[in-house]
C-alpha cells in the first residue's frame, strides 16, 4: 500500500495582483528582452506539484490588455 503524496499548491491564485519579470525563452532573447510587469493572474501554469517547479509560471493580464508570462519563483504579490 503506497501513501498518497501531499499536493503542493501555487502561492498565487487567479485574481491576485502580481509583479514579476516576463519569461523569455533562451532562443528568443536575441530579439526580446525580459521586462518587469504587474498584472492580474489569469492562469497558473505548469510546474506545480513537483514537476518542473523551477519553470513554473503565471499568466498575467496587464493594464494595457495584453498578457504576459512570468516565472513564479521571481514573482511578488502586490497588496492593495
Amino acid at each position: 500500500m503506497s501513501r498518497a503524496r501531499a499536493r503542493v499548491r501555487s502561492p498565487y491564485k487567479v485574481g491576485d495582483t502580481v509583479t514579476g519579470t516576463t519569461y523569455v525563452r533562451a532562443e528568443d532573447r536575441i530579439r526580446v528582452t525580459p521586462e518587469r510587469v504587474s498584472g492580474i493572474v489569469v492562469q497558473v501554469g505548469s510546474g506545480w506539484d513537483g514537476v518542473d517547479a523551477d519553470a513554473a509560471y503565471l499568466w498575467l493580464r496587464l493594464t494595457c490588455g495584453r498578457e504576459a508570462q512570468v516565472l513564479i519563483r521571481g514573482a511578488e504579490r502586490v497588496t492593495p
